[in-house]
């Protein structure tokens, strides 16, 4: 059996075998066995739409004794929340922003997060009493900028169908969830969550170091809404070091979500630990859930989302029929399409809308079906991103490495 400690040494000496989580679950597919000895760390990740995350924000916005405190701050034309603190007359204002929170039906906190981490000049406007400032701040020149996402990370999060005869504007769909159950839409990574790499969190808990937006952050205890069956993570993390392309923002019809990710390296003491990495996506029970009241209504496997179906989107402007108004442009949850068909990989997260919405043939892809009372019901919206989830794990493999990202102990469990 290996400890934290052994493994640490072998990172600081470059010696640490490292796998990501697709490395070792090819390995299981080609029918290798592999051994607590060969391998120290496997990494796992996950990216897609996690509602429950906020900033908390400190700067200054003008000289002491501008004005009495703040009740009322937009960023960008988000509203924000002063607070705790009343920083009576210092000109400082304490903020907390919601991921979800929005200007418009178009931008939002998780828009915004993504800006700030960008390094983008950001609009700030204060109502203090009957006085209003307005000037502008980037996120060098903050004090304190942090994401906590409050739940993240579900294992076996819920697919979500529609069984009344008339379509739901929802979170879970871009352009209305179809009635009838004639389309589902999925969330979830399957086997490279690191939930599901580690079940019994034996290794996550409060304290374990983790990427967060592809920036350094840390467990900070249970997530809200976490159960037994399906457990989520508490996590922050400093926007300084974050990666821009790691988060975002993703407009549903119901308004706004926030994109936000997250990287956990499993170590790989003994064989036990190993048993639990082995997992594969066939493997990983994927709930069914109406979206009408959210109670489970079926169940299927994250095999049906993940294996022999298309993790990215593929694009051929040249299948652009020219509509007079870009529907794919239009829609798109992350703006990643041009008016002229073209995808801009930077944002794109490979949810499918486009695949689903475009009368021409400029994109493509196989979303999958998910088994629903006997028969196929077709994927319409993915909201979480395989590729970029494996991306994160290729970062963290990366790092632990190059000797710049060390493992942690938890110092408490979940």
């Amino acid at each position: 059996m290996k400890t934290i400690d052994e493994i640490n040494s072998r990172i600081r000496e470059g010696t640490a075998v490292v796998l990501t989580a697709d490395e070792l679950k090819a390995r299981v597919r080609a029918g290798e066995t592999v051994t607590p000895e060969e391998v120290d760390v496997v990494t796992t990740g996950t990216f897609g739409v996690m509602s429950g995350t906020m900033a908390v924000l400190s700067f200054s916005v003008a000289k002491p004794g501008t004005f009495r405190k703040a009740e009322r701050v937009l960023l960008n034309g988000v509203p924000a929340y002063p607070g705790p603190c009343p920083n009576e007359r210092n000109g400082i204002v304490d903020l907390v922003v919601y991921g979800t929170t929005h200007r418009d039906h178009r931008y939002g906190g998780g828009h915004l997060f993504r800006e700030i981490v960008e390094g983008r000049t950001i609009a700030v406007e204060v109502l203090a009493g009957e006085q209003t400032l307005e000037t502008t701040i980037t996120l060098d020149q903050m004090g304190l900028a942090r994401i906590i996402a409050t739940r993240m990370a579900f294992r076996n999060y819920h697919a979500m169908i529609n069984r009344s005869p008339d379509p739901v504007q929802t979170i879970f769909s871009v352009t209305g969830l179809a009635g009838a159950c004639t389309e589902v839409s999925v969330s979830g990574c399957g086997e490279i969550n690191p939930l599901e790499n580690d079940p019994g969190r034996r290794f996550i808990g409060t304290g374990t170091r983790v990427l967060l937006n592809g920036g350094t952050g840390y467990v900070i205890g249970e997530g809200t809404r976490s159960s037994q069956e399906k457990p989520n993570l508490s996590v922050y993390g400093n926007m300084k070091g974050m990666d821009p392309l790691m988060m975002g923002g993703f407009i549903t019809s119901a308004g706004p979500e926030c994109l936000t990710s997250l990287a956990a390296p499993i170590p790989v003491l003994d064989q036990a630990a190993l048993d639990q990495l082995l997992v594969l996506d066939a493997q990983v029970n994927l709930p069914i859930a109406g979206i009408n009241d959210r109670t489970g209504c079926a169940a299927s496997w994250y095999s049906e989302v993940w294996q022999g179906t298309d993790h990215q989107v593929r694009n051929d402007p040249s299948g652009c029929i020219h509509c007079e108004t870009c529907s794919v442009a239009a829609l798109c949850p992350t703006g990643a399409i041009s008016p002229d068909a073209v995808i801009d990989r930077d944002r794109c997260v490979n949810c499918g809308t486009c695949v689903q919405v475009c009368p021409g043939s400029a994109f493509s892809g196989s979303l999958g079906a998910v088994t629903y009372e006997g028969r196929a019901v077709p994927i319409t919206l993915r909201q979480s991103d395989r590729v970029r989830g494996a991306r994160l794990c290729t970062e963290l493999k990366e790092r632990i490495q190059a000797g710049t990202f060390s493992l942690t102990g938890k110092v408490d469990s979940l």
